[in-house]
């Protein structure tokens, strides 16, 4: 079969019309500047009356020869006929002539890095960006560069503060449509992307793509700094925050500084008067109904988050997180003082203060300093007389939390501290320790 492609028109007009045809190579912008192009699609114009044949080496107005498959001219009511969505030549004459693809399939492009298929080159290339971190489009206000030019242009609008996109139910609006877009489902609840595993539906596509990690446990992003490994690329950020110890987020009114800007915005809440969810066992407030709740777990012992490996149980979920640690034994941070090393890095900068003698919580009444906050805290309530921790069964009141919980024991008959050689029980370890040191004469021969 003879490979053509056959355009003719009988005019004498020179006037440019559009083929629009994916094609494998681009034009040599500097020999032909009348081609227009975008990276997505590729948009050729040459003068009508013109004879392009493919398969041989007979064309005209500069265009070079590719490998799309057979080609040929069709009428109108055979285009239709063949295929949907016709791409056009159009121009001041009175017929219309149509292309169609035949006779062989639309040549792919594979990434050698990860194997993705792409029907067009110009596709393959920005994507191949990921795996390259090539950005070749700097902003000229900041210096940030980018993979895309149009992810350059939305972040152009951060400086000019332009705000292009309108929602039409509030008002509010959004340097992308992307943006808005997203937004708007808010307003009308929708939630198109739906998980094949467990039926759970998302707004955002990138949303659905991290939850689906949970179920085939992929975490193809790798701290850098240690073997942990995250689900998404947000999660990596904040983990890599506990290395640089970053803390971007500051608040305006008292200046401390935070790691997310969610925890951020919880915080300015404790600076307005705002209090509007309130405890109904001792009346003390609070700005988060989150807060609330975790406080109303003292009042009713409530802990639901239980560890897999022993019996132990927890109020917070960070706690069983924190909890974990001891059965597995991960721990990273280490003293660069001594040998010590500890799973959290908080625990290392309260371990290290040991060793600088760093007190820098400062009571205001007595000039009593203190390592650590919740130290600080808790001496105030000797100025104050404060007992916010209220037992529910009998109204008595505690300074601190731990007093209560131990009090509560009563109460419950709990004693869960119990002497390996005799078998006897106690509320706190610390009677415990007295009973094998003084107590009993088989325990106290042992000390």
């Amino acid at each position: 079969m003879d490979h053509r492609i056959i355009v003719k028109q009988e005019m004498e007009s020179k006037s440019f019309d559009c083929i629009k045809v994916k094609v494998e190579k681009h034009i040599k912008k500097e020999e032909h500047k009348h081609f227009t192009m975008s990276e997505m699609d590729a948009c050729y114009r040459y003068p009508m009356g013109s004879m392009v044949v493919l398969g041989e080496t007979t064309f005209k107005q500069g265009l070079i020869p590719t490998e799309v498959n057979i080609m040929e001219v069709k009428t109108e009511m055979e285009f239709r006929n063949n295929i949907s969505g016709p791409l056009m030549i159009s121009g001041e004459t009175t017929d219309k002539t149509h292309i169609q693809l035949i006779g062989g399939e639309k040549k792919q492009y594979q990434c050698s890095c990860c194997a993705k298929i792409f029907n067009m080159k110009c596709r393959l290339k920005i994507h191949m960006r990921i795996h390259t971190g090539e950005k070749p489009f700097p902003c000229s206000e900041c210096g940030k560069a980018f993979a895309e030019k149009k992810n350059l242009v939305c972040h152009q609008r951060t400086h000019s503060g332009e705000k292009p996109f309108q929602c039409n139910q509030c008002g509010k609006s959004f340097t992308q449509k992307s943006d808005l877009v997203s937004h708007q489902r808010i307003h009308t609840g929708e939630k198109p992307f739906q998980c094949s595993e467990c039926g759970k539906a998302f707004a955002e596509k990138g949303n659905l793509l991290c939850h689906q990690r949970t179920h085939t446990g992929e975490k193809p992003f790798h701290c850098t700094l240690c073997v942990k490994s995250f689900i998404s690329s947000s999660h990596l950020v904040l983990h890599q925050q506990t290395h640089t110890g970053e803390k971007h987020f500051i608040c305006s009114q008292c200046g401390k500084s935070f790691a997310r800007k969610s925890i951020l915005v919880l915080h300015q809440r404790t600076h307005s008067a705002e209090k509007n969810f309130l405890c109904s066992h001792c009346g003390k407030q609070f700005t988060l109904k989150s807060h609330l709740v975790l406080h109303q777990r003292i009042h009713t012992g409530e802990k639901p988050f239980p560890c897999s490996q022993c019996t132990k149980r927890f109020t917070r979920k960070s706690s069983l997180v924190i909890h974990k640690k001891t059965h597995t034994g991960d721990k990273p941070f280490m003293c660069d003082q001594c040998v010590k090393s500890f799973a959290l890095k908080y625990e290392l900068v309260l371990h290290q203060r040991t060793h600088t003698g760093e007190k820098p919580f400062q009571c205001s009444q007595c000039d009593k300093r203190f390592a650590l906050k919740s130290s600080l805290v808790k001496h105030i309530r000797i100025h104050s007389g404060e007992k916010p921790f209220q037992c529910i069964q009998c109204g008595k009141n505690f300074a601190q939390i731990s007093n209560l919980i131990v009090h509560q024991r009563t109460h419950s008959g709990e004693k869960p501290y119990q002497c390996s050689q005799c078998g006897k029980s106690f509320t706190q370890k610390s009677c415990l320790v007295l009973h094998q040191r003084t107590q009993n004469p088989v325990c106290s021969s042992l000390w």
